[in-house]
């Protein structure tokens, strides 16, 4: 049995309430124990049917084989149309969640055994979603960023991860602006267009301070930034912020007034990008259709599967409202990214409070990959794409795998439209196809 779409155990339709962009006080944390509330509702509907059973509501440190509050425990499926559990406190204590490998799966005949074992990674440390929430195994986020050119960018003496253009004068300042995420939801396009900037300086390396390089200090992350002028802002991005459990507190523990930018892209679309470049890099896993369920004919999505999980939107951002208000994340449409990158990167250059320089005059669309390049206005070089890495054709998926992901992320979609007040319109794209 599944929750009904419009029962009143899914999020009310209306993005415009009370507590989106800008708001304070009560409204918005009103609205935040709403939107927790009703994804606990959900959550605890698909329990009582059945789904995961009693334990499964129980706090991470209560279950059996639980290493520290805050740890994942097992993976758990959802059917397409109910929500998990939605964090409940703020992010876990200081320390980070010791590594914790999920328990086996009992098999159902809905996946081979070597797309589980292909899933059962161990878990880093701080690579966790939201407390509370830990039930979704977390895959290693990939990066483009190895060890050996963070070690180039912090040695003394570096001008961090920019560009060669950047001049070696200044000093080398923390980050006063982030791209938190998300995987591909058009990040790199985002920072190649903000560099375009001459009072933006940014790392060009996903620097992974606030998941995986904590322990190296903040002496450490500053060495890793470009030198800057008065004036200038130093940026950085690494996507997989967004979906960890930590990195809000320790952002927030660092500057309380950094700002924060997150791409996001429709969920559907994203998670098959997602998979689409693991596929390249590892041809021998498993279909998509296998990894995005549990029990496929029950309908049970597995969300322990970070495709999946990354999507899921409004979960994530709820473990940021802890910390930041509203006002201090810009969310950046990847698809307008796409169809209109002079209109996003206005709204980014003004939440940024810098002059509107980059414009369409630095943007031109290229048919062939179908995605715009940057170029300079004021020469006629040509213009410079993004690396043969993005923009890959993407496998075809059964439709069917499709309509039920869409229905799966609907009201997590609606949610997060009404957390964030503006509606990214992703249910209407896919009526339009």
């Amino acid at each position: 049995m599944a929750v009904p779409e419009n029962s009143a155990m899914s999020p009310p339709a209306q993005p415009g309430v009370p507590g989106g962009r800008g708001s304070k006080g009560p409204p918005a944390r009103k609205l935040l124990c709403m939107c927790s509330l009703s994804l606990c509702l959900t959550y605890l509907c698909y329990s009582l049917m059945g789904g995961t059973g009693p334990a499964a509501l129980r706090s991470p440190a209560a279950l059996p084989g639980s290493a520290a509050p805050g740890a994942p425990h097992s993976p758990t499926a959802f059917p397409a149309t109910a929500a998990p559990r939605s964090p409940g406190s703020p992010a876990g204590s200081p320390g980070a969640p010791g590594p914790s490998a999920a328990p086996p799966r009992a098999s159902n005949g809905s996946r081979e055994g070597a797309a589980d074992t292909w899933l059962r990674t161990p878990l880093a440390p701080g690579e966790v979603i939201t407390a509370q929430s830990g039930a979704f195994e977390r895959d290693p986020q990939e990066s483009s960023t190895t060890d050996e050119e963070l070690s180039r960018a912090g040695s003394p003496g570096s001008r961090g991860g920019s560009s060669s253009t950047t001049p070696d004068y200044g000093e080398k300042r923390l980050p006063q602006a982030l791209i938190i995420g998300v995987k591909k939801g058009g990040t790199r396009a985002l920072l190649e267009a903000i560099r375009a900037h001459p009072d933006v300086r940014a790392v060009g390396t996903e620097p992974h301070f606030f998941d995986r390089n904590y322990e190296k200090g903040l002496e450490w992350y500053r060495n890793v930034m470009p030198k800057t002028l008065e004036g200038q802002i130093t940026m950085e991005k690494t996507p997989s912020y967004f979906v960890t459990n930590e990195a809000p507190r320790r952002i927030h523990s660092m500057a309380k007034d950094t700002k924060l930018i997150v791409v996001v892209r429709n969920p559907v679309t994203r998670a098959i990008s997602d998979y689409t470049q693991t596929l390249s890099k590892k041809p021998e896993i498993p279909t998509f259709e296998v990894l995005a369920f549990k029990n496929r004919t029950l309908g049970l999505i597995d969300a322990s599967w970070s495709a999946i999980r990354i999507g899921i939107y409004a979960l994530h951002l709820e473990n940021w409202l802890q910390y930041f208000p509203l006002s201090q994340i810009l969310f950046v449409s990847g698809e307008r990214l796409i169809t209109d990158p002079a209109g996003e990167m206005a709204k980014v250059q003004d939440f940024l409070g810098l002059k509107r320089i980059v414009t369409e005059k630095h943007f031109y669309f290229n048919k062939t990959k179908g995605f715009p390049c940057l170029k300079k206005p004021e020469d006629s070089s040509a213009p410079r794409c993004l690396g043969k890495s993005k923009g890959r054709t993407h496998p075809k998926i059964d439709p069917d795998v499709i309509h039920r992901l869409r229905k799966f992320y609907k009201p997590f979609n609606v949610m997060f439209y009404q957390m964030t007040g503006q509606d990214f319109q992703w249910e209407q794209e896919e009526s339009d196809k």
